[in-house]
């Protein structure tokens, strides 16, 4: 029979989770009944007064970002990322981790998706 394949580290599964709620953003979820809610995401004031076209583009960006380096992914678990807009500048977004959708503190386990709440955060540069 085929080997196994390697049980994810608990960085690999936080990064996991992590990409599956990027790749919403900007789009329209219809989640199944076994799929979590992982989140949701957020745009600062100075994001939300950009034009529509720039947003989307905001958008397309934070979906399609791999440009992970040891400077903006020190821990692995692909959490930030930054990028420049034409006309607007930098863009920054990041996830926090909760432990559930109030907010109201840290995730114990941001590997498991029942027992954490992620915040995509989208922002200008300057806002950070």
């Amino acid at each position: 029979g085929g080997a196994m394949s390697p049980r994810l580290t608990r960085t690999e599964r936080i990064a996991k989770l992590n990409d599956q709620l990027r790749a919403r953003v900007g789009l329209p979820v219809f989640l199944g009944e076994a799929e979590p809610v992982l989140g949701m995401i957020v745009m600062t004031r100075g994001v939300m007064a950009l034009t529509p076209e720039q947003i989307i583009d905001a958008w397309t960006h934070i979906r399609n970002f791999a440009d992970f380096t040891d400077g903006n992914n020190p821990y692995g678990e692909r959490d930030f990322g930054a990028f420049e807009i034409e006309d607007v500048g930098t863009i920054f977004w990041k996830i926090d981790y909760y432990g559930d959708r109030a907010c109201n503190s840290g995730s114990e386990d941001p590997a498991d998706p029942d027992r954490s709440y992620r915040v995509l955060a989208i922002m200008l540069a300057e806002e950070y």
